[in-house]
């Protein structure tokens, strides 16, 4: 599980992340970050060169960041996803359906109880970015 967390001091070597407006202001970044209400299609023409998209959860109830992932995900993105913010574990599943890889949660998630959370459900019951296939699919074949 510890490939999937980052905390503050996990990420102290990365390349910051840039706002959205510096990224597109000829920045040579690969790092951008997305706050709610930008738009993430804003990057497509650049995917081929950002290694991380943060993506900010300023609020657990705030799921605009889930259609960000899901957008870049399904344009062919394939670095880093990462949210960021007020991050619940009962979310990280949906988040990792919607295509993010990694998460820098505000409080720390107990290791033990990600895992329990991500190892719930053996089938899903509709496509998403991470590809599994659902259960009526399964069943139909």
């Amino acid at each position: 599980m510890g490939d999937l967390l980052r905390y503050r001091d996990d990420a102290a070597h990365e390349e910051p992340a840039v706002t959205l407006d510096a990224f597109l202001g000829a920045s040579n970044a690969t790092a951008v970050r997305i706050e709610p209400g930008e738009d993430a299609r804003a990057l497509l023409p650049h995917l081929d060169r950002i290694a991380l998209v943060e993506v900010a959860f300023p609020a657990y109830r705030d799921g605009r960041g889930y259609s960000t992932a899901r957008v870049l995900r399904e344009a062919g993105y394939t670095g880093e996803l990462r949210a960021e913010g007020d991050v619940l574990v009962d979310q990280v599943p949906l988040m990792r359906r919607c295509g993010f890889d990694s998460f820098a949660p505000r409080a720390e998630i107990d290791s033990a109880t990600l895992k329990a959370s991500l190892e719930r459900y053996e089938f899903v019951y509709q496509g998403a970015a991470d590809g599994a296939v659902p259960v009526w699919k399964l069943r139909h074949g």
